[in-house]
Formats: C-alpha cells, structure tokens, sequence
C-alpha cells in the first residue's frame, strides 16, 4: 500500500538529484497524486485510447512503467485481446511493487515487466506506446533517437501516447508555474516541500515546448500529432503513424 509522501518534508542541507529509488517507489501514487495535475484521467484515458489503436497480434509498450498504471489500464481496457503487454522500467525498485500489483489484477493479456533501458531496449510489432511523463527525464539529446525507434516499430495506423510536463514563453510560464504550485499546495505541501522537490527535479527533469515536441514526433515519423489533454503545464499527445 502507498504511504503519503514526506520525503522532502524536514529541510535538507543539501538536496540530492531526483531519482526514482525505493524511498521514491514507496509514496508514488500518493506523490504523483498530488504533484500532476490530471494524472489520474491521463492513466484511464490512456487505456480507452489503447483499445482504439490495438491491432491483433501485436504489442503494447508501457516505457518508464513506473508502478504499472498504464500497464494495467492497457490490461483492463484489453480483456480479450490476443495483445502482449511490455512494461519497462530502469528502477528495480518500481518494478518490484508494479508487479505486486499486477499480481493482484490477472484479467487480460499477458504482461512482461523488465529492467531495461528503454532508450536500449529493443521494440518491435508495436500497435500503441506509451511514455507517460518519461521522455521529460531522458537527455534531450537521446530524445528523438528514441522516439524514431518506437515509430519505426509502430505497425501503419498504431500510436505513441507521449505525456509530459511542458515549457511555455517566459510570460506564460510564470503563470502556468504559480497555479501548478497553487495545485500542490491545495493538495497539502508545504513550500519547503515545493521548493526541495523543485530544487531535486530541475537538473533531471528538462521541459520543452509544444512545438519541440509536435516538431520532433513529425521528423521521429508520426504523421499526425494531436494534443488531446492539458492541465496547466501537463499536456497528453496522441501521435499516429
């Protein structure tokens, strides 16, 4: 079961870089909870979409699966499909408690967790791809290598469903950083806790631009490129070869 987070709760001399460890693996769901705005229809959503553009026989990638939310959304959203499921995740310790969860929950198709790279991990037959919040944390320059690999393994008609948090011009984004700070304080953090975590994230997590992003899903190989969500600066992308 999750615990609330309170990692960032008592002042830190000096704060490390995020990174996705047990401490971090422990109070997920309640961070990510309170941390990104829409999450939760993001992760429902992400299913209806994958049931939409699932061809028979082929697989369906969850990159960056973190504890399995879009893996198991894919899962309930697939029930009778002949699809193979493959969430990878380069944290042993998501993984450990993904597949706790997934024990739980065996109705659908078949799943795969791996510790893997996924900017190594082979990709192959894919219908739908998910990278949920994920690619934000790959150095940009691995970026568009990686999405060209998942285009180049998406069967023609399947899709990539890319997350992230996303940059703006200097006077939207204040704008756009205040009320997502507003949001975290509503949800019961503290502003040591908001300042700690900004000060943790801010060399590992690097936005970018609407435009960067439709830009490169374009020169990756999708042909269409649809912003289907957004909550302040959190926006959910639908890309279709």
């Amino acid at each position: 079961m999750s615990e609330r987070d309170d990692i960032y709760t008592r002042p830190h001399e000096s704060v490390a870089d995020f990174e996705f460890n047990s401490a971090v693996a422990r109070v997920f769901p309640d961070m990510i909870k309170r941390s990104v705005p829409g999450y939760a229809e993001t992760v429902a959503m992400s299913g209806i979409i994958a049931a939409r553009y699932a061809q028979p026989g082929t697989n369906l990638y969850d990159l960056g699966c973190s504890l399995g939310a879009v893996t198991l959304a894919m899962r309930h959203a697939l029930k009778n499909s002949d699809c193979r499921i493959i969430g990878i995740d380069n944290s042993q310790s998501m993984l450990e408690r993904a597949g706790h969860y997934l024990a739980l929950d065996d109705e659908g198709p078949e799943v795969d967790l791996v510790c893997a790279d996924i900017c190594d991990y082979p990709i192959e037959n894919a219908s739908v791809t998910a990278l949920n919040f994920v690619l934000q944390f790959i150095e940009p320059e691995k970026r568009l290598s990686l999405l060209s690999r998942i285009a180049e393994a998406t069967c023609d008609g399947g899709a990539l469903i890319l997350s992230e948090k996303i940059a703006f011009s200097d006077s939207e984004q204040s704008i756009q950083d205040t009320l997502h700070h507003d949001f975290k304080r509503a949800n019961g953090y503290s502003d040591l806790e908001i300042a700690q975590k900004r000060s943790a994230i801010e060399n590992v997590l690097i936005p970018e631009t609407e435009e960067v992003h439709r830009d490169r899903l374009k020169a990756a190989g999708f042909s269409q490129v649809i912003r289907w969500y957004q909550c302040f600066n959190f926006v959910s992308y639908l890309a279709v070869k």
